[in-house]
């Protein structure tokens, strides 16, 4: 057991005066992106179809009654759009779809949810969680 106890100080003594590693660059929380969390309730949009959420034009996330989705995206502009799909009567049609734009700030949490208008799909702002 000495034996066992010895060669393990042996090996280990070089680690114990090696160089700290250098720091890790600062990662704070948030740091350069910003999150966007989309949810659809279950009495929002009063449909079996997947809500299709599109990010900059192209489709990010299928999103089905009580789903929720988030994104860490860089700051600035972001565009994105609605729409059912799915089979049946939920098959994308040629409609062209509203979008939305919103300005994200590096660091911030957005929390929107989905709910359907007399104009259409939309995001509507969501309580803050605290």
């Amino acid at each position: 057991m000495r034996l066992l106890c010895s060669a393990l100080a042996l090996l280990l003594a070089p680690l114990a005066q090696a160089e700290p590693l250098a720091p890790l660059p600062s990662t704070s929380q948030g740091e350069g992106y910003a999150v966007l969390i989309v949810s659809r309730e279950r009495l929002e949009v009063a449909t079996t179809c997947e809500v299709a959420l599109y990010l900059h034009d192209q489709m990010a996330a299928r999103l089905h009654q009580g789903q929720s989705v988030s994104f860490n995206l860089p700051p600035g502009r972001v565009s994105l759009r609605l729409g059912l799909t799915g089979t049946g009567p939920c098959q994308d049609g040629i409609n062209q779809l509203a979008g939305q734009s919103l300005e994200l700030q590096a660091g911030e949490v957005r929390r929107y949810r989905i709910a359907m208008g007399s104009d259409g799909l939309r995001l509507h702002a969501a309580p803050t969680l605290n």
